[in-house]
């Protein structure tokens, strides 16, 4: 690929220009109409590179088939998948993408908001990208790497291929999802019309990674029943929620089982929202860990802490009630090497120190390895997700774009 003329970073920087956040407070499909405003950009591009049957459906997702060009009857069909949407944590609204060009190696200053500064000891990974270009946002937004710098290199991959008919592959499916990012990227994929054997979400951070482990996640909901009555009037009666909830998250301990306190395969109890009145609150939960075993005893945990508290408050009460969100995608890819080690060759081929690990988090390919497609994650170079600081390299996206391909050709080969 040295003569390729690379398309993903023009593309990347289009992409983060489009507001496309999900909302995790919304009932609909998608959660925020805005995501499709991404989709329909990459349905047309589809479409122009000469992929016919690209479609965006009622929900939000993007379709598409890159055709086989090889003689093998034997080639399964890979998947490749990217999210449009972008956290809801930060706002994704008027993203101004920079290039650091050459970038010399010194922290970086965001323009908009010099407060926002990527200090190289906080990012360790800034020290092999010394030479390289480095894309920022501006300092107010997020920048949307994740997952854009994943659609940005599986469009080039799917560009390169297509203008590349020596390359043989199988027949390769392409996936864009709305709503990864609020846990319900893959509540409405139509696996059977997918169609796909394999699949590789294209969401992981650094140069040469794959990602074969996940956290197991539910989310828990823990709604509070106070006692009200008129404040003046209050005394021996007034049971506040908010104070029984605040009670609740005091219970909690200070330096461990959160996010901020726990690292590698250590799980967590994290609360993420709060709300209510001195009659009823609402506290919910995400609780992680990488085993089914540890998620329970958080639960249980977390469940016991509320009982504990409530016996201050007899005359309350609280509902308690736990979601599935996704599972550890190493259950399944256990039982299918092939579609890891295809994919570390891949890395090999274009000359990386392929590296095999865990994620403290989840992507699309959890549930879809339990749906029937097993999915480990390649990288995509995102760097300090959900941040003002989120930075990507163009040419780690290069590298991404390189190792999508190579994916292709190691299945045609050994199949």
């Amino acid at each position: 690929m040295k003569n390729y003329q690379f398309t993903a970073v023009d593309r990347f920087l289009r992409y983060v220009q489009i507001n496309t956040q999900s909302d995790p407070q919304s009932t609909t499909n998608p959660s925020t109409e805005k995501q499709k405003d991404l989709s329909r950009v990459l349905v047309q591009e589809l479409l122009d590179m000469g992929i016919a049957d690209a479609e965006l459906d009622a929900w939000g997702y993007v379709y598409a088939t890159i055709p086989a060009n090889t003689a093998k009857l034997t080639v399964p069909t890979i998947c490749f998948c990217s999210h449009v949407d972008t956290s809801p944590d930060v706002t994704g609204a008027g993203v101004k993408p920079i290039i650091h060009r050459q970038w010399k190696g010194a922290d970086i200053v965001l323009p908009d908001d010099p407060t926002q500064l990527i200090r190289v000891a906080d990012h360790p990974d800034l020290a092999s990208q010394i030479g390289n270009d480095i894309i920022t946002a501006s300092g107010t937004t997020l920048l949307g790497a994740d997952n854009k710098a994943g659609l940005a290199e599986i469009m080039d991959a799917a560009n390169y291929l297509l203008t590349h008919p020596d390359i043989k592959h199988g027949r390769i499916r392409l996936l864009f999802t709305p709503d990864e990012e609020v846990g319900r990227g893959t509540e409405k994929v139509d696996i059977k019309k997918l169609d796909a054997d394999f699949g590789y979400t294209i969401d992981g951070e650094a140069l040469g990674t794959l990602e074969d482990e996940t956290f197991s996640a539910d989310a828990v909901k823990i709604t509070i029943q106070g006692v009200s009555t008129h404040p003046g009037f209050a005394k021996g009666k007034l049971e506040n929620a908010m104070k029984i909830a605040a009670d609740l998250l005091a219970a909690l301990p200070k330096n461990a089982l959160s996010p901020e306190t726990t690292e590698e395969k250590e799980g967590f109890v994290h609360p993420t929202r709060m709300e209510g009145n001195q009659d009823k609150a609402v506290l919910e939960f995400i609780i992680r860990d990488f085993t089914e075993v540890g998620l329970q005893e958080k639960e249980t945990y977390l469940q016991n802490q509320l009982t504990d508290v409530l016996t201050t408050y007899p005359g309350s009460s609280a509902q308690f009630v736990v979601k599935e969100q996704y599972r550890n995608m190493k259950d399944v890819l256990d039982l299918h090497p092939t579609v890891v080690e295809n994919a570390l060759e891949a890395i090999r081929r274009v000359g990386l120190s392929a590296k095999r690990r865990s994620i403290r988090g989840g992507t699309d390919g959890s549930r879809l390895s339990f749906m029937g497609l097993p999915c480990p994650n390649i990288f995509a170079g995102e760097h300090a997700f959900h941040s003002r600081q989120e930075w990507v390299s163009v040419q780690d996206m290069e590298q991404a774009v390189a190792v999508i391909v190579n994916v292709t050709q190691v299945w045609e080969e050994r199949s």
